[in-house]
């Protein structure tokens, strides 16, 4: 079970690079801020397709950390 939780946390470390970045300069990554956060922007392609597989890899992760608290 180790593994497992090893293997996806690598794999979504990876995913999470792979994310375009959606801020324009340093100043709003730190910040947070970004003009365009609620605009119609749909996400296409290769980057809806890495968007879907983070979101299930997160919640693997969180799932197969629970299993291992418990245990």
């Amino acid at each position: 079970m180790e593994t497992l939780l090893l293997v996806v946390s690598i794999l979504l470390i990876a995913l999470v690079l792979l994310q375009s970045n959606k801020a324009s300069n340093g100043a709003q990554i730190i910040s947070g801020g970004n003009n365009d956060l609620f605009s119609k922007q749909k996400e296409r392609g290769s980057e809806l397709l890495i968007t879907r597989i983070t979101a299930i890899l997160g919640a693997i992760f969180f799932i197969v950390s629970f299993i291992l608290y418990i245990k």
